[in-house]
């Protein structure tokens, strides 16, 4: 990694924690500047600007969770419980992405819709094999298991799961997301005999 992606990496690692902790409007240009160790000057040559660098963070932080949690669409529920897993290692996407929302686009679409276009088709393709339900519209199961994945998550208005809690809740969770995912979106309506487990970080 060369000095200028180094000095842009820290800004985005910065700016993360920045606007996660105090959205668009709230967030410091002072502030990330001085924790990323780059001037301000530095700063808008790279991003432009305070919205484009949250934009070019929220995309940074996407395609972390796009790594982390594949899909296959045969296997559903391993997707929904990988989504689970991101979402506890990055919780911070979740807060941008409320940001987002109550700052910026209160409906509608959050992010492009090329960026749902793999997962989507991939879904479409395993409903025309017979592991997913067909009568189900792909975009629909796509947003559904999202939501359901995040039931845990900072964005939850009951319970919001952290790596701390005891490892036989988080695999408690996990089990209990895999069946109802298999449940709600099989083809067959069957129930997962065997719920995914993570080889995941909150054990």
């Amino acid at each position: 990694m060369d000095k200028g992606q180094a000095s842009r990496r820290r800004l985005l690692d910065a700016a993360t924690a920045e606007f996660a902790a105090h959205g668009i409007a709230g967030a410091r240009v002072d502030r990330i500047s001085g924790e990323a160790r780059v001037s301000k000057a530095q700063m808008y040559a790279y991003y432009g600007s305070k919205e484009e660098l949250f934009d070019a963070v929220l995309a940074d932080q996407v395609a972390g969770v796009l790594d982390a949690a594949p899909l296959t669409a045969e296997d559903l529920p391993g997707y929904a419980v990988r989504l689970y897993d991101a979402y506890l290692a990055h919780p911070q996407l979740v807060r941008l992405a409320t940001w987002a929302r109550l700052e910026r686009t209160p409906a509608g679409h959050l992010f492009s819709a090329e960026a749902e276009h793999p997962k989507i088709q991939a879904i479409t393709e395993a409903q025309h094999s017979g592991h997913i339900d067909p009568a189900l519209p792909a975009a629909e199961v796509h947003s559904m298991v999202i939501s359901m994945a995040m039931t845990w998550s900072p964005s939850s208005l009951t319970f919001t799961t952290t790596a701390a809690d005891p490892g036989a809740d988080h695999d408690r969770r996990r089990a209990s997301l895999a069946t109802a995912v298999s449940r709600a979106f099989s083809a067959t309506a069957a129930p997962s005999e065997t719920p995914p487990r993570s080889s995941g970080n909150a054990r």
